[in-house]
């Protein structure tokens, strides 16, 4: 066994002959699999940026387990599964991270929505009924002002005061954005 030395700094570290052998068939392990683990996270990924971190990624996680090598059953199957693994990692992060930036809307609640509809009816019912005629066609409804005096057969000028006099009455009653 002839040692192989490095210096690292003013420190010699000097590695056994089987190091250095072991050393070598990961750099072969490495040019055999690299182009098929690459050209499989492509495909997965669609991104080639993507796919070339999750392969140096993958080969760097095997390469720490390197000095155990005998261990793992299947050096290629277990490559590959770090990297498929660390891609779905990588997916559902993004995915979590999407959710927490845009909430998912909630179903409409039908009995919130009745309550709702029979506090607004009560609310109106409290307004004169021109105030109402007013609010409802302009502001539910979306008629301009001169419309909405066509209809009621009154001045715009008179539609906005009523309009405003019912925001402004509602506004009193403790209703929110009136």
């Amino acid at each position: 066994m002839s040692p192989w030395g490095v210096r690292a700094g003013e420190e010699v570290v000097r590695f056994t002959s089987e190091e250095v052998e072991a050393g070598a068939r990961f750099d072969v392990f490495f040019e055999e699999e690299n182009d098929r683990l690459f050209k499989a996270l492509y495909f997965v990924t669609g991104n080639r940026h993507d796919a070339e971190e999750l392969t140096q990624d993958a080969f760097l996680k095997l390469w720490e387990q390197w000095d155990e090598i005998d261990r793992i059953d299947d050096p290629t199957a277990y490559l590959f599964r770090v990297a498929l693994n660390a891609f779905r990692r990588r997916r559902r992060r993004a995915s979590m991270a999407v959710r927490k930036l845009i909430p998912i809307a909630e179903p409409p609640d039908a009995f919130q929505e009745a309550e709702m509809r029979a506090d607004v009816r009560q609310l109106l019912l409290g307004l004169t009924p021109r105030q109402r005629a007013a609010l409802l066609l302009v502001d539910l409804l979306g008629y301009p002002s001169e419309q909405a005096a066509r209809i009621l057969r009154v001045r715009p000028s008179t539609v906005r005061s009523l309009a405003t006099r019912g925001r402004r009455a509602l506004r009193a009653e403790g209703a929110r954005d009136a």
